[in-house]
């Protein structure tokens, strides 16, 4: 089975892309989504999460995602220590899930494949890029979040320019047909090496 690490910055529209895989029968791993059910069910980390953040980090045993946030995405040194306890769980988490698919290949959705130097757990990393400008609009017409944040955030991500020198495929989401036809050739190209 060939594993695919699928990877781009906030609001590139990887999760977009994702789901075009996954409408073509490829069974994707949702690293973000899976990340935040094991941050709530996950004893280990909610030991540790608190051991990092207080008590405060939860809230009636629920993950206080904007208390996190807000330490945080100021933080470099405790992001870093947050992803330090959060990586591992999940990576396991995607080892054991791939044992259970059945498939050619399957791909896993991760934003920080690169900044987490993962990009060698992989067979090849498809990186889904799009114009800043762009990118940030898709995102403040998401969340409820302000321009400034969204680039703290991004300020918190490798640029494209560093990732394309560490990626195998491109695919830049700027018009959904387009990027349709893009899914469409990478998809046949993977089966055809499988």
């Amino acid at each position: 089975m060939i594993v695919i690490g699928l990877t781009g910055g906030i609001g590139s529209g990887k999760s977009t892309v994702a789901g075009m895989f996954n409408e073509l029968g490829v069974p994707v791993y949702d690293s973000d989504q899976r990340a935040k059910y094991l941050m709530n069910n996950s004893e280990l980390i909610h030991k540790q999460l608190v051991e990092l953040l207080g008590e405060e980090a939860y809230v009636d045993g629920r993950l206080n995602r904007s208390f996190i946030a807000s330490k945080v995405f100021k933080d470099k040194e405790l992001l870093q220590k947050l992803n330090g306890i959060v990586h591992p769980v999940v990576r396991q988490d995607f080892v054991d899930w791939t044992k259970e698919q059945d498939s050619p290949y399957v791909i896993q959705e991760t934003a920080l494949l690169f900044e987490n130097r993962a990009q060698e757990l992989y067979d090849k990393v498809i990186l889904v890029t799009a114009p800043k400008e762009v990118r940030i609009a898709r995102v403040l017409h998401r969340d409820e979040s302000t321009r400034e944040q969204v680039e703290a955030r991004m300020s918190n991500q490798l640029d494209d320019e560093t990732k394309l020198k560490l990626t195998n495929i491109v695919i830049e989401n700027i018009d959904l047909d387009r990027t349709r036809e893009k899914v469409l050739k990478v998809h046949a190209s993977i089966l055809a090496d499988c």
